[in-house]
């Protein structure tokens, strides 16, 4: 299931050399930093000394005595254990900000500027700063100091409406969809900023909220409510503008098909033995299908039910047809691996090595993804500050007072 480090690629990373400052917590912009080092980038995780990101504590399952949510989004990552509050650890912060090619953050309205680091101010010494900030509904909604959590924006914008069953009550993603999409809108975002300060020469200052990002991730079904100016319908696993899509239950397992135009209807009809449905004029055309999708899908349903899953998905390939099983996640990782693309990497040696997520791009053929596991708490605090100049009793100092830890 796993590739080791030895066998990825040597290419020179996309983004060596670029500094990012990471005073985020949690998913969304974890996420996005992660992204940004597996390409290459220096990314500085600042933490909470003692306690760090909380996500550490949120286990089971633990990986080494790590929570495995903390360890699927921070690897590559050296971890600075730093007290933003102390006057040494502002002075501290400020200084990395001025070192730093990026800065993300997702504090509360407010506390960006309290403390000093907000995109106005950290431009006036580093004008080549991209900073980009994450919150929950924009700060030019009221009211601004609205905590951002995925499930609120899930409900809110509309996304949990339009999941699940129609018989049952709206239900949320099973992943935190909006913190990813989220955290993928913020990498896009700085990806775009940094080839723009190629030209400009100067940076930028970039908003992510996890309510447009939510909006924005509806695409066609947000769509879809601004061209008729009703509310979307629940449609369980099936697809409000394509019949079939959707999922059947066979013999003896569920199975999903994708018959997404008319041609893949015909060969879908002809795999299922139902010929005459082709030319059946309920279900000539897509259009038809949809306006028609309750017989229709009670007819399949009668069918599917006559066969098992793997007759039908052998007959369904065959024939060209879109079609999978319903897996659980560690049987998904299973059969992705048994397919020859390495799914999982493990990183470090020895006792520090651990088993994480492949990224999902590759880059001429190769998996492009940061070296190093997730740090422990303050990792790398004592090296960030030689970096910046401090001597050793200069260190021993602020980890007396309690400053970095």
């Amino acid at each position: 299931m796993n590739e080791s480090t030895s066998e990825l690629s040597q290419q020179a990373a996309p983004l060596a050399g670029v500094r990012v400052l990471d005073l985020s917590r949690v998913l969304a912009g974890p996420l996005c930093t992660q992204r940004l080092a597996d390409l290459g980038a220096d990314v500085i995780k600042i933490e909470r000394p003692g306690s760090g990101d909380e996500t550490r504590s949120w286990g089971p399952p633990y990986q080494g005595g790590v929570a495995s949510y903390f360890l699927s989004l921070n690897r590559g990552k050296r971890s600075f254990a730093l007290d933003l509050a102390t006057p040494e650890g502002h002075k501290i912060v400020v200084e990395l900000c001025g070192w730093a090619d990026v800065v993300i953050h997702n504090f509360r309205s407010g506390t960006a500027a309290r403390l000093g680091l907000s995109s106005e101010q950290l431009e006036e010494t580093n004008p080549r700063l991209i900073c980009l900030g994450i919150n929950g509904f924009g700060s030019d909604r009221k009211p601004v100091e609205r905590p951002g959590y995925d499930l609120i924006v899930e409900a809110e914008s509309g996304l949990m409406s339009v999941t699940g069953s129609p018989e049952r009550e709206p239900q949320k993603v099973g992943v935190a969809i909006v913190d990813v999409l989220t955290g993928l809108e913020s990498t896009n975002a700085i990806l775009a900023a940094l080839h723009g300060r190629e030209q400009s020469g100067r940076g930028a200052s970039i908003e992510v909220s996890l309510l447009d990002s939510a909006l924005a991730g509806l695409v066609n079904v947000a769509q879809g409510t601004i061209a008729t100016g009703k509310e979307a319908t629940r449609f369980g696993n099936a697809h409000p503008s394509i019949v079939p899509y959707d999922s059947f239950e066979t013999a003896d397992a569920p199975i999903v098909v994708a018959a997404a135009n008319d041609g893949l209807w015909a060969r879908f009809c002809a795999a299922v033995g139902l010929d005459d449905l082709v030319v059946d004029e309920r279900f000539v055309s897509n259009p038809d299908r949809v306006r028609n999708r309750v017989e229709l899908t009670k007819l399949l349903n009668e069918r599917f039910k006559q066969r098992t899953a793997e007759q039908w998905i052998e007959a369904l390939r065959a024939a060209d047809v879109p079609a999978g099983r319903v897996l659980g996640v560690h049987a998904g990782f299973t059969a992705a691996a048994e397919s020859g693309r390495a799914a999982t990497v493990r990183l470090g040696d020895g006792e520090e090595s651990v088993e994480v997520v492949a990224p999902p791009a590759r880059f001429n053929g190769q998996m492009q993804v940061a070296q190093t596991p997730p740090p422990s708490l303050g990792q790398h605090t004592d090296e960030i500050l030689v970096e910046l100049g401090r001597d050793q009793a200069a260190i021993a100092k602020l980890r007396a007072d309690g400053t970095v830890g």
